[in-house]
């Protein structure tokens, strides 16, 4: 009886490469098989993927909204408020991001990524002092805010380069992609249950617990990513860890196929991204769901299969 339970029930599967598998059932190849075959690995689109920002003591950079205000009321002058109102910026953390949203919590960072690198020698000694009073004299406000924290920040790990960084500058502040920030761009967290993507257009910062993917075609890929169709075919391509969570690292992004698309699919996916972001439904994310499945010519049985999936 078991004999023929095996024989009704098993599938073959193609273990020819060195990649991570995971055993499907007949339907389920035949869907993923298909997935691939039009798909080109993210690693070749015109985007790019970073982390988001490490200060190296958020204790002293990421600040409440009271804070951030205090600081501002603290400004000797018009100029000041200005220029110190510039330098906070809204940030979103990774528990905060959600399916096609975000839940703020009221957090701002003081984005001072100069940080005026010199080698460990004396000979650039008044550079620093000159480049510390200076910003002294720009930003006395925040200056005063970040000297409560001067013992941390000067105490923050300068190994991993050799070069020293201003005590009161932020540690990894993306120096080759800082504009990326203000850019369009999906925001997503690193390890997560629930996979959710977010389509940024207001300009949020983002920790080092979330990735930031920029680039064309963004809106399309955000539907992609927060779709059933792609949590059905590549769930199992990001590692599952302790508790059910799923580690989203840009290397296990990269290896992605998905389907290229001309700019008036990017178009109608931007319209509905913005949409749904703005008043979310199940009905609307099914909707998308829907024009997904008809990009990739999918039968109705293997939509059937497939289904809504909530995550």
């Amino acid at each position: 009886m078991k004999s023929d339970y095996v024989r009704q029930q098993n599938s073959i599967c193609d273990f020819s490469t060195s990649d991570s598998w995971v055993i499907l059932s007949p339907i389920e190849q035949s869907i993923k098989r298909k997935i691939e075959a039009v798909g080109t690995p993210l690693k070749n689109w015109d985007v790019q993927i970073n982390y988001g920002i490490k200060t190296g003591f958020n204790d002293a950079f990421i600040i409440t909204t009271e804070k951030r205000n205090e600081i501002l009321d603290n400004c000797r002058d018009t100029d000041e408020r200005q220029r110190t109102t510039e330098l906070i910026r809204p940030i979103l953390r990774g528990r905060d991001i959600k399916r096609y949203g975000y839940e703020w919590a009221n957090l701002w960072l003081i984005y001072i990524p100069w940080h005026f690198p010199y080698h460990l020698d004396d000979s650039i000694q008044g550079a620093s002092e000159k480049a510390e009073q200076a910003f002294k004299e720009q930003y006395p406000t925040v200056y005063s805010h970040m000297l409560q924290f001067r013992e941390q920040l000067s105490n923050r790990n300068k190994a991993e380069t050799g070069i020293r960084y201003e005590w009161y500058a932020m540690q990894r502040w993306g120096a080759n992609y800082w504009e990326d920030f203000l850019k369009p761009k999906i925001m997503y967290p690193n390890m997560t249950k629930f996979l959710p993507f977010y389509y940024d257009t207001k300009g949020f910062y983002q920790n080092d617990k979330t990735f930031m993917i920029t680039g064309n075609h963004i809106a399309f890929l955000t539907a992609f990513f927060n779709s059933s169709l792609f949590k059905y075919c590549f769930i199992d391509n990001f590692p599952e860890l302790q508790g059910g969570t799923r580690e989203l690292r840009k290397i296990f992004f990269d290896k992605i196929p998905v389907i290229t698309i001309d700019e008036t699919t990017e178009e109608r996916f931007q319209n509905l991204v913005v949409d749904i972001q703005k008043d979310y439904s199940k009905t609307k994310a099914i909707a998308i769901d829907s024009m997904i499945f008809d990009l990739y010519n999918l039968s109705k049985e293997e939509r059937d299969t497939i289904g809504y999936i909530e995550i």
